[in-house]
C-alpha cells in the first residue's frame, strides 16, 4: 500500500503544481489587467482547492503508513531533527504543506465573500501565490528530479 500511495502522491503533486500555477497566473494577470471575475475564474480557484485537498488526504495516508514514521521512536525528535532528509520528510514537508492547504482554503473562502471583481482576484492572487511559494520550498527536489 505504501508504494502505491507514494507513487500516487508524487504524480498528483504535478497536477497540484499545474493547477495552482494556472490559478496564480490567472488571478495575477486578470487583477493587473483590471478584468472582471467570471465563472471560469471561480472554477479554476475551486478546482485548485479540490486538487490540493485530495493531495493532502493522499499525503496523510502516506505519512501514517510510512516506514519513516518509526524513526520518531528509534531516534527521538532530536535525532530526526538532526538529519536533514528525515527532517524534510517527517516534519518540514508535512507541516508546510498543511499550511499551504490552509492558505488556499482561506483564500478561497475569503474571495467568495468579496462583492466585486478586483478584491476577489486580489485575494486569490495573494493567498494562492504565498501557498505556491511555500509549496515550492518544501518539495523534496532530490527525490523528484531523480
Amino acid at each position: 500500500m505504501y508504494a502505491v500511495t507514494q507513487v500516487l502522491h508524487s504524480y498528483w503533486a504535478y497536477l497540484v503544481l499545474l493547477v495552482l500555477g494556472i490559478a496564480v497566473i490567472n488571478a495575477i494577470v486578470k487583477s493587473a489587467g483590471g478584468k472582471e471575475y467570471g465563472p471560469k475564474d471561480f472554477r479554476i480557484s475551486l478546482f485548485t482547492l479540490i486538487v490540493t485537498h485530495i493531495q493532502l488526504l493522499i499525503g496523510l495516508v502516506l505519512y501514517f503508513s510510512s516506514p519513516r514514521l518509526a524513526l520518531f521512536s528509534e531516534l527521538g525528535m532530536g535525532g530526526v531533527m538532526k538529519d536533514a532528509v528525515n527532517r524534510l520528510y517527517l516534519v518540514e514537508h508535512p507541516f508546510i504543506n498543511i499550511i499551504v492547504v490552509a492558505l488556499i482554503t482561506i483564500g478561497y473562502s475569503k474571495h467568495k465573500k468579496k462583492l466585486t471583481s478586483a478584491p476577489k482576484l486580489k485575494t486569490i492572487a495573494v493567498f494562492y501565490t504565498i501557498a505556491l511559494v511555500l509549496l515550492l520550498t518544501r518539495i523534496p527536489w532530490s527525490a523528484w528530479l531523480s
